[in-house]
Parts: structure tokens; C-alpha cells; sequence
């Protein structure tokens, strides 16, 4: 039986234990020990230690026959750079700001096979397109996504599925968009349009800077991501930032110095946080056109036995790559984004497979 070694157990980290413990050998390391006894139920076993400030937490991975680093993205690049150093294949969600692939020289030295961004977007929608790009001749690539409670309320109409913080960087990070083939840069938060995605209806999409690899791994002239959420939640968001509330840099208040996005995620947090058990939903439309080509992929999943939409739909897409490599032998040294997994159409569909099995359905609609 393989030994797999899953660093954090937050909410999606919570789901990945939770759907190999049961098939593999499975041990989950969190410096929360609250977190930890959340899997008590399972056959997982459990490490309490520090990955940022601890010491030791590398030497206990040596018996690991693969990694899965859901860290949050703030120490991700830093702790996928150690584990890359260990030799084993690695599936990545902690989604970090700096480009993989500065890691591909050491990760094709070690002969390691490292996926990351494995989640549902960036991950599952980078598989929809790669299932295209590399076979047929695509000229336009749109992906609206967003996380969302099912029970709007005033004023936020917004619950965070993960970390206040790491929301407010979908609002703050800069927008890389593909237009006529050039690079170009838009605001966070920029050029919002109103899109009816049933049976939710009416949402909001507005410039985020989700395409990452897809900049440099596809040859697409028109390409764009953008988030959803319900109308009216932008314009808030839009105000705050504008007001300073989302500012990195250093202010005083009363002779202490604050970054004020500290303090703006520590006051939502607990306005945005979901409750145990309420209902939160996914929904993803993915539209891909070209010559001879022109699909519509959707995705609308719900909270389901006790497992919110996010972790499912993130952590799932995260478990099917780990059996990619395990039950399937993939094994391509370096590191490997997860539109080149689905150049090879095998690898996609059984990825799909895997997200069907588990109640995650991707719907296709081919269009004239």
C-alpha cells in the first residue's frame, strides 16, 4: 500500500485525507492541532508540526511515496522547493503567486514529477483547455468561476470557502489577460459584465489573474479568466480597495504600524465565514472557440456530506492526479501544469472519471 504524506489539513486538505485514507496509507502534518482532530474519524495519522518554523518536518517525509502540498500559497513555492529536493512525485494546490516553473531545472535534475495548480481553477479548467489546444486550432479560451453560499446576505452577499486573505488577492493581484496574441495587464476587479449561469441566474464576473501557466504553455491569441459572484459584491469590494482598506503597505494607527489588509481580513473573517454545514456551491462555465471548435464546458456542484463545494471540487481534482500517478504511472519528470496532463486525452477523461464518481460532474455543450 503506498504512504502518502498530505501537508495541511484545512478545508480542502480536510477532503484530500478524507478521500485516500480510505485506499491508501495516509498521514496529514498541520501545526493546528484543532484541524488535526477533525480527522480523528478517519484511518489517516496525524502529525502536529510547523511546516514554516519547525524543524524535523521534511526528515519524517522521507518514507513518503508521494507528497500532496495543500500549504497555504503564502509558503507554498518555498515548501514545494524542499520537497522537490526529496524525490518523490508531488501533487500541488497551494497555488502560489510565483511562476512554477523557475522550479523545472530542479525538478527535472531530481527526476521529479511535481503537478501543480491541481485544483478546479486554475486545474480542472486548464484540463478543459488542454483537452483542446494541443489537437485542435483554438483562438479563444473564457473561464468564469467562483465559490458562493447559497443564502445571500446583506452586505457582502459573500461567504469565503478559504482564507478572507487569499480571497482579497483575487481583488488586489493585477489581471494578466491574452488579447490579438499580446500579454496585457487589467485591474483586479476590471471590466465586470453580467452573465445568467442557471439555476443560480444573474451573476457578476470581473477580471481576476487565474490563467498563470496557461500564459506560457498554450498558444491561444485571446485568453481570460474571470471571477463570479452575485451582483452588488464587486462594487463593495471596489469601494474598499479605492478606500486603502486592501493596502499592503505599512500605516500607523495610534503610533502602532498595521498593513490595513491585515486588519481588513482579520474583520471579515468572521463575516465571511461559513458556518458548519451551510450550503455553498461551485459553478464554472469554461468556453473554448476556434476552427472547427466551439465548446461550453459547465460545472455547478453543492456542499455534500459534510464536504463544502470548494474542497470537493479543488480537493477531488487533487486525489485524481495523485492516482494519475499512482494507479496509472505517470511519471513525466518536471513540473507538469495541468493542461500538459490532459494533452495526453487518456489522462483527462480519467480524471473526469474520477470527478464523476464522486458526484462532480463537467457538463459539455458543443455549439454551432
Amino acid at each position: 500500500m503506498a504512504h502518502l504524506f498530505v501537508l495541511g489539513a484545512g478545508l480542502v486538505g480536510h477532503a484530500i485525507v478524507r478521500d485516500l485514507a480510505e485506499e491508501y496509507d495516509v498521514t496529514v502534518i498541520d501545526q493546528s492541532q484543532a484541524r488535526l482532530n477533525m480527522l480523528s474519524k478517519t484511518p489517516a495519522r496525524s502529525m502536529r508540526l510547523d511546516c514554516v518554523t519547525g524543524q524535523g518536518w521534511l526528515q519524517e517525509l522521507a518514507a513518503a511515496d508521494l507528497v500532496v502540498n495543500a500549504l497555504p500559497g503564502s509558503i507554498g513555492f518555498t515548501t514545494l522547493e524542499k520537497l522537490i529536493t526529496l524525490k518523490k512525485p508531488i501533487v500541488d494546490i497551494s497555488f502560489f503567486e510565483q511562476d512554477p516553473f523557475q522550479l523545472q531545472e530542479l525538478a527535472k535534475a531530481n527526476g521529479v514529477t511535481a503537478i501543480v495548480d491541481c485544483g478546479v481553477a486554475p486545474g480542472l479548467s486548464n484540463m478543459l483547455l488542454g483537452m483542446h489546444a494541443y489537437h485542435e486550432d483554438v483562438d479563444s479560451f473564457v473561464c468564469y468561476v467562483g465559490g458562493l453560499p447559497v443564502q445571500r446576505s446583506w452586505p457582502f452577499e459573500y461567504k469565503a470557502p478559504f482564507s478572507p486573505s487569499d480571497v482579497l488577492e483575487e481583488y488586489t493581484r493585477p489581471a494578466r489577460l491574452k488579447e490579438n496574441g499580446e500579454i496585457i495587464t487589467r485591474p483586479a476587479l476590471s471590466e465586470a459584465e453580467r452573465i445568467e449561469l442557471p439555476p443560480l441566474g444573474t451573476l457578476e464576473a470581473f477580471n481576476t489573474d487565474g490563467l498563470r501557466t496557461l500564459l506560457e504553455t498554450v498558444d491561444i491569441p485571446n485568453m481570460k479568466e474571470k471571477t463570479l459572484r452575485y451582483p452588488g459584491h464587486r462594487s463593495l469590494m471596489e469601494i474598499l480597495s479605492q478606500c486603502g482598506f486592501f493596502s499592503s503597505k505599512m500605516t500607523e494607527v495610534n503610533d502602532m504600524p498595521i498593513r490595513p489588509m491585515d486588519l481588513t481580513s482579520k474583520l471579515l473573517f468572521k463575516a465571511w465565514k461559513l458556518e458548519p454545514d451551510e450550503p455553498e456551491i461551485t459553478v464554472m462555465r469554461v468556453q473554448i472557440k476556434g476552427k472547427g471548435v466551439n465548446v461550453r464546458y459547465d460545472l455547478y456542484d453543492t456542499f455534500m456530506l459534510g464536504i463544502s463545494s470548494m474542497a470537493r471540487t479543488t480537493g477531488y481534482t487533487c486525489t485524481a492526479a495523485v492516482r494519475l500517478i499512482l494507479e496509472k504511472g505517470f511519471s513525466e519528470p518536471g513540473i507538469i501544469p495541468p493542461e500538459w496532463l490532459a494533452r495526453d486525452l487518456d489522462h483527462a477523461n480519467y480524471i473526469l472519471g474520477q470527478l464523476a464518481q464522486r458526484s462532480v460532474h463537467v457538463n459539455r455543450l458543443d455549439l454551432e
